[in-house]
């Protein structure tokens, strides 16, 4: 059930990446540049990073919900979902009440399954 969202947002993302992209600009002008001069070889453009994003989702979404190799999977959509969460509920810069009110409910959503996907990759008694 954990990985469901993951599922339909992936999906949605790939169908129309350069929405995506557009939102995530912020986000990976700021980053891209800095893991550059850090050596980490990382495309620059934002379709491709979203993309990215997206196909690593659910692969590891789908590793998940068939428990092959669960904490690696929910770690693995942990680590993918902050940059999403970040470029994607960005409440901070709305301006208009009720769009503001709908990021921040995506975001507490955002930061609850990030919880519940720490739990999942701790877990030790499921393996």
């Amino acid at each position: 059930m954990l990985s469901a969202t993951f599922f339909a947002g992936a999906w949605s993302t790939l169908k129309d990446s350069d929405r995506a992209a557009d939102r995530a600009r912020k986000v990976t002008d700021a980053l891209v540049p800095r893991l550059k001069a850090a050596g980490v070889p990382i495309p620059e453009n934002p379709s491709t990073l979203v993309k990215i994003n997206a196909a690593t989702q659910l692969v590891a979404a789908a590793a998940l919900a068939t428990g092959r190799a669960p904490r690696i999977s929910a770690a693995v959509l942990g680590a993918t979902l902050v940059p999403t969460t970040v470029a994607g509920q960005a409440f901070w810069d709305e301006t208009d009440p009720n769009a503001r009110q709908q990021q921040k409910l995506n975001f507490a959503r955002n930061v609850s399954v990030m919880g519940g996907l720490a739990l999942a990759s701790l877990d030790t008694e499921g393996k």
